[in-house]
Order: structure tokens, then sequence, then C-alpha cells
């Protein structure tokens, strides 16, 4: 997984509350189970008519988001049914870290294990960042994990808590397999035991 160390991009707004699962990632795109690929159809029905074209009024469609890092969003993100491909989406367009007051658990947890960082804030705090997100290609944003502070275009800077454990498995790009590829050694140790005192479970 990919290191989170310090993210500087555009923040694109998208000042929706209750952004759910199937908003993400509509459930006609959920048959694959590769990560990438899916980000051409991140926020599908919003992005796009039914014949394909491109909505100019969705935020990610505008010209100076086309390339956003960052997403400053309403309460409850991410709720709906537990997807990973919302994140797999997510992180194939190339948001790394999303801004919101409140996130579904599930959805949160997968952040996690996919090198996006999403960052709880109070409301006043989010509503800032939403007005500095509004200033389109000017509303460039740095997300120092590190130093848990997030600084506006105007120098203007916010601190965020985050779960240490959380926060080194970012910093390293450990998902669930890079913890246990930690203990290889170990897990080698064992295997080299076993095989010696029970060789027919290796058979």
């Amino acid at each position: 997984m990919e290191k989170f160390t310090v993210l500087t991009g555009v923040a694109a707004p998208l000042p929706m509350i209750n952004v759910d699962t199937d908003m993400i990632i509509p459930k006609q795109f959920l048959k694959t189970i590769k990560r990438t690929g899916l980000g051409k159809h991140l926020f599908d029905e919003m992005r796009y008519t039914p014949d394909g074209q491109e909505i100019p009024d969705f935020v990610l469609n505008k010209p100076a988001y086309r390339k956003a890092s960052i997403m400053v969003a309403g309460d409850n993100f991410g709720c709906g049914s537990s997807r990973e491909h919302a994140p797999w989406a997510l992180a194939d367009f190339g948001i790394r870290c999303i801004i919101a007051p409140s996130f579904a658990d599930i959805f949160y947890n997968n952040c996690f294990k996919n090198g996006i960082l999403p960052i709880k804030l109070p409301k006043e705090q989010v509503d800032l960042l939403l007005d500095d997100a509004s200033r389109g290609s000017n509303a460039v944003i740095t997300v120092d994990l590190e130093k848990q502070t997030i600084t506006g275009p105007d120098g203007g800077t916010i601190s965020f808590e985050l779960d240490p454990f959380r926060k080194h498995c970012l910093l390293n790009g450990l998902d669930d397999i890079g913890l246990t590829l930690q203990q290889s050694a170990h897990i080698d140790g064992y295997e080299g035991k076993q095989r010696t005192g029970q060789p027919w479970m290796w058979g």
C-alpha cells in the first residue's frame, strides 16, 4: 500500500450529507475484484447522464477539480452497504483524503486499508474547509499526517485527531497483508518447527 505522509492537492467540495456507497460506486460496477479501473465510475450517476454524457455541474467534472486528491464532504459520508469497492473507486480516481464531520464505521475502516485518510472534524471546521474548497484551482490544501494538521490556501492550520495505530499503518503503507508480513520471521520459524515436528501436516 502506498505510504501517506504529506498530501498537497486540490480539494473538491461535496457539501452533501448521507453520501452512501451506492452513490460513490453504483451496484452495477461491483462485479470486479480488482482495485483498479473503478475511478471512471466514481459517483457515476451524479457525474454522467444515462447516455454517458458528463454532467457539467457535478464537482468532479469541473476543470478545476478533475485531478482533486482531497474531498471535503458532509455528515455520515460512506453510509449504506459495506462495499469495499467504494474506497477502491475513490483511490483509483486519485482521492487520498476525505474530510467530513462523520463517517459510516465500515467505510471509515475500509479507507485505512486502502491508503485513504478519512479525517473527522467538527462541522464548523468542515464548513471553513468547504469554503476553501470552493475556490476552484486555488483550493489547494496540505494534509500532514505526521503533524496531524490541515493547512488551507491562506495558511490557516487545523489540527485533527487520529488513532495512533491507524496513523502508523498509513505512514508506513501497511494494510492487513503488510502487517502480517512484518511477522514473516516468526511465521517462518513456526512453520520450520512444524515441518520438523509434524511433517505429515506438509505432505
